[in-house]
């Protein structure tokens, strides 16, 4: 019993004389000198477009779609062709499956037997303002998850205009068109 004890305390001897702890690992401390970096300094400077902590919730309208309590009424970010590209490129590929292509709710996993979900030109959502539509893809509703990991905050947005693009393209007509787009539909039918 003896002769097992000795290698057992003599490893747990060697063991803590082993034990480092990151207060005592090399580094430098803030404003230091270096003669590592070109410089000098050891303190690296801030890389372009880095964002800081404190600055994600300077633009609530941006990140949450909400101000002072209250969904936002227009879409926080320009609406070019880019994003809507870029939206229906998304939309196709996250929201098409339950809401179908159209936005009409009639997507392919509804046709397996699953919950039915919104027409997405039903008055309700076309009624209801870009910031409620940010705040459900960010945080799902009833049974749509959420998708705010799927979608970066610029991708969500891209969406909602896309999703106002489709709320319009079921509700317009001929009359809507600008006319020379006009004449050249008609010359078409």
């Amino acid at each position: 019993m003896k002769r097992r004890l000795i290698p057992a305390v003599v490893l747990l001897a060697c063991t803590l004389g082993c034990r480092e702890d990151m207060q005592d690992q090399p580094k430098y401390k803030p404003m230091a000198v270096s003669t590592f970096f070109a410089d000098g300094r050891a303190a690296r400077p801030v890389p372009p477009g880095a964002i800081a902590v404190d600055d994600i919730d300077q633009k609530p309208a941006l990140s949450a779609g909400v101000v002072d309590g209250a969904f936002v009424t227009t879409i926080p970010v320009p609406v070019s062709v880019d994003l809507l590209n870029r939206g229906r490129d998304r939309y196709d590929i996250y929201c098409a499956p339950c809401h179908g292509r159209t936005g009409d709710g009639r997507g392919m996993v509804a046709l397996r037997g699953f919950k039915i979900p919104a027409d997405l030109s039903s008055d309700r959502v076309r009624n209801a303002p870009p910031g409620y539509l940010y705040a459900v893809i960010t945080d799902g509703y009833g049974a749509m998850p959420d998708y705010s990991y799927q979608l970066d905050e610029h991708d969500r947005w891209a969406v909602v205009a896309y999703i106002r693009a489709l709320e319009l393209s079921r509700r317009t007509t001929l009359a809507d068109a600008p006319p020379d787009a006009r004449s050249r539909l008609e010359a078409q039918q």
